[in-house]
């Protein structure tokens, strides 16, 4: 039996997961036959075509070029080109990954097709349903019929939802995409010297979250915070997000931080690994910090990544400038605790994750 797996994507995470399960696929020649479905959510070319063309990710089959829009809009522009698209495809199984639009919008087009869903990242909660990500997570998880879980966390959060069938605690495949993202940079001594820093004598900030970019208050506090940290002795290399930029051009900008564009990913986990700490919004790049053995304050004020804050390693610090400096020198105090193997550290999730896959959907097979 050969599964037609149509793998819808469409920012960032999504394209570094599906890259990782891409690299597993001919280990299945045979019986899986993948189709890559890119919305065109992420369309600068640092944050999409530079994954393709870098990181060896297989060429979308269809690419339906969606671009920016609010949240809505853009999230029905997707479901209105992947319904008549999935109806010609007629896939075994519709994968999705994190938390993004994109995710919302494949399975969502899916479950309304009578397709099983399956979802990358399943369980994470925030509980902060103002996230834009929390809300796509949670209707994503309660329409799929099979759920690959990081975390024991993430399984109970499920539960606590009355979720209980079709789970896989399998780990995150992104630690495999970002040992093969480190293979690519090598020691990254030229990433850092083309911005001229030394290992350990930088911070990384990286800040993109609508609750961030889209709140003055908040991105005010972030930045002043940045400066701080700048002005505490730790420069700060801050590769700004198109969203950030266009509110920082309205005079957020502070002194004291070093704003550069959009680096490609290999650089961006070239830098995170040689700085002192990063500061970050991010969900993905708290794993990444984690792994890397960087210290991490997430400027958010809660995480679905829980283990890597009572793992002694991240921080959180909200959006108040004095909590970010107060964090920082904490984090850089030289007082971290042992790392222990998190998220299914140093496993091949991408082989459990398409092992399961097979295996529920045969199982579903013979069942109808």
């Amino acid at each position: 039996m050969s599964i037609r797996i149509a793998a819808v994507v469409g920012a960032r995470p999504e394209f570094v997961q599906v890259g990782t399960l891409a690299r597993a696929f001919p280990a299945y020649t045979g019986r899986i036959d993948p189709i890559l479905i890119h919305t065109g959510q992420h369309y600068d070319a640092n944050m999409s075509q530079d994954f393709f063309d870098r990181l060896g990710l297989p060429r979308p089959d269809h690419t339906l070029g969606v671009g920016s829009g609010g949240q809505g809009v853009q999230t029905g522009q997707m479901l209105a080109l992947l319904d008549p698209l999935l109806q010609e495809l007629e896939p075994d199984v519709v994968i999705v990954f994190g938390d993004t639009n994109s995710t919302l919008a494949g399975a969502l087009a899916a479950a309304k097709l009578h397709i099983p869903v399956a979802h990358v990242e399943s369980g994470l909660r925030s509980f902060n349903l103002r996230m834009p990500e929390e809300v796509n997570r949670r209707l994503t998880d309660h329409m799929a019929s099979i759920l690959f879980c990081p975390s024991p966390n993430a399984v109970a959060n499920l539960a606590s939802e009355g979720i209980t069938d079709g789970i896989h605690l399998t780990g995150d495949v992104m630690f495999e995409s970002l040992q093969h993202t480190l293979a690519l940079v090598g020691d990254g001594r030229t990433v850092l010297d083309s911005f001229g820093l030394v290992p350990g004598s930088y911070a990384l900030a990286t800040v993109h979250r609508s609750e961030n970019t889209d709140d003055p208050e908040r991105l005010s506090q972030i930045v002043l915070g940045l400066a701080d940290v700048g002005a505490d002795g730790l420069e700060v290399i801050f590769p700004v997000h198109p969203r950030t930029r266009q509110r920082l051009d309205r005079g957020l900008a502070a002194s004291g931080v070093r704003m550069i564009d959009p680096v490609g990913h290999p650089e961006a986990m070239a830098l995170a690994r040689d700085a002192a700490v990063v500061l970050t919004d991010s969900g993905g790049l708290q794993k990444e910090t984690y792994w890397l053995g960087t210290p991490c304050v997430t400027m958010r004020d809660e995480t679905e990544w829980v283990e890597t804050v009572e793992a002694g390693w991240n921080r959180l610090a909200g959006a108040d400038r004095n909590a970010i400096l107060q964090a920082t020198r904490f984090m850089t105090a030289g007082n971290l605790p042992e790392r222990v193997a998190l998220y299914g550290e140093g496993t091949k999730v991408s082989h459990a994750i398409l092992d399961a896959l097979i295996e529920d959907l045969e199982r579903m097979e013979k069942a109808s």
